[in-house]
């Protein structure tokens, strides 16, 4: 029995709609296992970030001209600050030097209301088997790579695949993979290691 062209047809477009939907089915759960954090990767946010010393801070008071400006974090943590004086600033978040500093106001002022945020965050330190070792400035979602391409590139001893970075507020540097969204926060020491022949 011969079936008529037109649900030949159908049959036909339906086996290619059915192929195409498991192709992008599977080109899907391909790219979310590619999305996925890489393992061993130092967690790293600017949201969470601590404040420290060589931070500078974009601080607002609103209807305050005299008020407002930039401000360093000084060598002791803190903020030389207008009418209040020294304010602590390392070891805190934007949110909670912005608490501290809007209650140190409330002093002098009638409910003062304080925006904070980082101009420039410190800088980062590469070290190890890179051309050119040393402090650069830290720009938002750096990783690894890039401050290895900042540096200079690898030397053509450096182990390609592990890292060792020292967080600011770490005594102890920690070794990672090495990949390409393997992230540097502020005031990262990053040591590229020398590998094995």
């Amino acid at each position: 029995m011969t079936l008529p062209i037109w649900h030949t047809r159908r049959t036909l477009l339906g086996a290619i709609a059915a192929c195409v939907g498991a192709t992008a089915l599977a080109g899907c759960e391909t790219a979310s296992t590619s999305a996925a954090p890489p393992p061993n990767a130092p967690h790293a946010s600017t949201n969470d970030y601590r404040l420290g010393p060589a931070d500078q801070l974009r601080i607002t008071v609103f209807n305050e001209a005299g008020l407002t400006g930039l401000f360093v974090i000084g060598s002791q943590g803190t903020v030389a600050f207008p009418l209040v004086g020294d304010v602590q600033a390392a070891g805190l978040t934007v949110a909670e030097f912005s608490a501290s500093l809007r209650t140190k106001l409330q002093g002098f002022l009638r409910a003062p209301s304080v925006n904070v945020e980082v101009a420039n965050y410190r800088p980062f330190f590469i070290l190890g088997e890179v051309q050119h070792p040393g402090t650069y400035p830290y720009s938002i979602d750096l990783t690894v790579m890039n401050a290895v391409a900042i540096a200079g590139g690898f030397t053509y001893r450096a182990n390609e695949h592990r890292v060792f970075v020292r967080h600011a507020n770490e005594p102890v540097e920690h070794e990672f993979n090495l990949t390409v969204a393997t992230p540097v926060l502020p005031g990262d020491t990053i040591r590229i290691g020398e590998r094995i022949f």
